[in-house]
């Protein structure tokens, strides 16, 4: 698969057409990824984020980039765990594959993702990447215009749990 890749890093040092944002439904910023990459972008990011009327979890929205190195931002709100009997499962698969098409419809040829729900929402980790790699790989086979879907993982278990998951 030469599209995807598993790497340890910073996403809002990622030089990419889009970068996904794990938002929450207001999409004003808050803690972990999405405060990093509102740090990031600068207070123009919010002010567009505003503009969106927040978003439904499982869907996606798009701004610009502004002071990241990445063109885009795709902001989704991934699923709370609620013990796995509330939809969850397909509510993460439905941030990620939102978020492909979205990228797809805006020409974007790279794209980064953080690991969706796994951190203050608490879906589990391993689950969590089994989704994403399998969302990932079978949308990169049928994309108009994205190219490469880099994984960036902030520690180690994530990474760990992510190179596990593409390897299955």
């Amino acid at each position: 698969m030469m599209g995807f890749k598993v790497i340890r890093g910073d996403i809002t040092k990622m030089s990419v057409d889009a970068i996904v944002n794990a938002a929450n439904t207001t999409l004003l910023g808050g803690g972990g990824v999405d405060g990093a990459i509102h740090r990031a972008a600068g207070p123009e990011l919010l002010a567009a984020c505003r503009r969106l009327h927040g978003c439904q979890t499982g869907e996606a929205k798009i701004t610009p980039g502004f002071q990241l190195p990445a063109k885009f931002v795709i902001h989704t709100p991934g699923p709370v765990w609620r013990g796995g009997q509330h939809n969850e499962a397909q509510l993460l698969h439905n941030s990620y594959l939102n978020s492909l098409k979205l990228a797809d419809q805006n020409q974007c040829t790279s794209v980064a993702f953080p690991s969706i729900s796994t951190g203050v929402y608490r879906f589990p980790l391993q689950d969590g990447a089994k989704i994403a790699v399998k969302t990932i790989q079978s949308f990169l086979a049928t994309a108009q215009n994205v190219k490469t879907v880099t994984m960036v993982c902030f520690d180690n278990d994530t990474y760990q749990a992510y190179l596990t998951a593409s390897r299955a």
